[in-house]
């Protein structure tokens, strides 16, 4: 799942690094990148929204291999783009596959392990994104710069193609899910989700993501245009930010389970309100640019493996690939609209700088705060839950 991860997330991540170069390549502004971004997210919305009618019906490994098909197939098509219009339309066919790539891979994570270890083993796979940034970005960066912007987009459809024929050889068929499937009527997938500890999850779900994505697409841009940091040198920052959240990760991981999502995920939440504030709020930033990106990875990693671990406890064994699903449509939702809206705010001056960038970062904090009280409501529900069940079984 950890390799699922890896391809899924590199394929979305790199395009946002890349953003500067294909928008010169294809002649658009660089501050419509985040429309690209959207674009994906977009359709992952649409898509996890209907993969929750069904996907809780299949065996998860062949429902994730053909999330994966649709994903190398929509990351080729990419490289291919001939303009900002093509390079959308090929990020929607990814986005319709990699949303519920995702839903299914965390599915079969909570299939498998136990609850009191499930912070670890999500800090394990979530680790993905780190390795992603790590070797996939600046890889991919590189690659760019050798040999033009379409070359990173072919080699994420190969190394796609190559890990995922591997999990489906090695992952065995599972469907130990779909006996509480059998008999409930099609509609009843989603009405059983209408719980208040469902609802608050996802609304916590959404919150995260509004947060990181007013800023996350345009990032690069900003770095390199208006905190003048070398383009040769992005790919090193990715590299140092990904090995700190990766390290992280895994210590996170453990601490969930020894203190709780919340504490955890409060602390992730205010340290990133802080690193927002200090360097992209504050002009000229407080902090170098390498501080500024690897606290805020650092404070992602916090908030992120909390969050997602407590999601995890909310559904039932029965219902997490539907609430998978619904969950990454939540988060494509937020992502997109975040991207959208972000692209309004933003205008790109002759020498490509951006004037906007410091009014996001004040809607992303003040998002950001909206996450530690839903946080301690969301674990309080789920202990009371896991409480109960504990004494009826008694």
């Amino acid at each position: 799942m950890g390799a699922v991860q890896f391809v899924n997330i590199l394929d979305f991540m790199i395009v946002m690094p890349l953003g500067p170069d294909f928008a010169a390549a294809l002649h658009f502004p660089v501050s419509k990148v985040g429309y690209v971004g959207s674009s994906y997210t977009a359709a992952a919305c649409v898509s996890g929204f209907a993969g929750a009618f069904f996907l809780d019906r299949f065996d998860r490994r062949k429902a994730l291999a053909v999330a994966l098909l649709g994903l190398v197939l929509g990351t080729l098509a990419g490289a291919f783009a001939t303009g900002l219009a093509t390079l959308m339309l090929a990020r929607i066919v990814a986005g319709a596959f990699g949303g519920p790539a995702t839903s299914l891979a965390y599915s079969i994570v909570a299939d498998v392990i136990p609850s009191e270890r499930r912070g670890k083993a999500m800090g394990a796979v979530m680790g993905a994104f780190s390795v992603a940034s790590i070797l996939g970005v600046p890889a991919g960066l590189e690659l760019a710069r050798q040999g033009g912007w379409r070359l990173p987009f072919l080699a994420v459809a190969a190394l796609g193609a190559v890990l995922g024929s591997y999990a489906y050889v090695v992952l065995p068929p599972m469907f130990g899910h779909l006996a509480a499937a059998r008999g409930r009527a099609l509609g009843r997938d989603l009405l059983v989700l209408v719980r208040t500890d469902v609802v608050l999850s996802l609304a916590m779900t959404f919150f995260v993501m509004m947060a990181s994505f007013v800023l996350v697409p345009s990032i690069s841009a900003y770095l390199l245009f208006n905190l003048h940091y070398p383009r040769e040198y992005l790919g090193v920052l990715y590299l140092v930010g990904g090995s700190v959240s990766l390290v992280a990760m895994r210590v996170v991981g453990v601490l969930v389970d020894r203190f709780g999502s919340a504490r955890v995920g409060t602390f992730g939440s205010l340290f990133v309100s802080g690193v927002v504030y200090a360097g992209f709020a504050v002009v000229p930033p407080a902090l170098p640019v390498m501080a500024i990106f690897v606290a805020f990875m650092l404070g992602m990693a916090f908030r992120n493996v909390a969050y997602n671990t407590l999601t995890t406890k909310v559904p039932r064994a029965d219902e997490r690939a539907r609430f998978g699903s619904v969950q990454s449509a939540v988060q494509h939702l937020a992502s997109a609209i975040a991207g959208f809206a972000a692209a309004q705010f933003l205008t790109e001056q002759s020498d490509h700088s951006l004037v906007g960038f410091r009014s996001l970062a004040f809607a992303s904090i003040a998002i950001g705060l909206a996450v530690p009280p839903l946080l301690w409501i969301v674990e309080g529900r789920v202990r009371r839950r896991a409480a109960a069940v504990t004494a009826a079984a008694r």
